[in-house]
């Protein structure tokens, strides 16, 4: 498979490669993740594939928006009150799933997923476009540091992902070339 390279234009294409199944990187605030559609256990289990992830180690649930975590989890007022603080940003939420929402794949067999909003503007619209929340771990083989930049994750997945959202370096951990 050819690792293919978007820039800020060609995220609807990025988009239709997380809606047809495939993983695509991204970027945060902080690292880029794999993205791969969070209601599809195939395409999940893609990314635990790229990432030499182990099966049991649950998928972070990677959002557009609340109004997108309210269709798959319980949001409490306290989770609400964190949601309208601190989102979009680096805060990864807990919460009690909706039965039936969310493969048991994604969640590593919980009955909690944690969901994150990221601060990254291309990546929420990416994720709004496919019309559907995406699993965000970190863009590394386990174990290894977390890409920073486009080229980090090139470097670690070409061949082995479908693409990468290119929004350059990260703004909080970016680590030089």
């Amino acid at each position: 498979m050819e690792t293919k390279v978007f820039n800020k234009d060609e995220v609807a294409q990025a988009a239709a490669l997380i809606k047809a199944g495939e993983v695509v990187a991204f970027p945060t605030e902080t690292v880029y993740g794999l993205g791969a559609d969070a209601t599809d256990p195939k395409a999940a289990e893609k990314v635990f594939q790229a990432k030499h992830r182990p099966a049991d180690n649950p998928l972070i649930v990677t959002v557009a928006g609340p109004d997108m975590v309210a269709q798959f989890a319980t949001i409490t007022p306290a989770a609400k009150k964190l949601m309208d603080a601190f989102w979009p940003g680096p805060l990864t939420i807990i919460l009690n799933i909706l039965p039936g929402k969310l493969s048991m794949v994604v969640t590593g067999g919980l009955q909690t997923a944690a969901f994150r909003m990221p601060a990254n503007s291309l990546t929420r619209q990416m994720i709004s476009l496919a019309g559907r929340p995406i699993v965000g771990p970190s863009a590394n083989i386990s174990g290894k540091p977390s890409g920073t930049r486009p080229e980090h994750v090139l470097h670690d997945f070409d061949g082995a992902i479908a693409g990468i959202l290119d929004d350059g370096p990260t703004t909080v951990a970016s680590s030089p070339p």
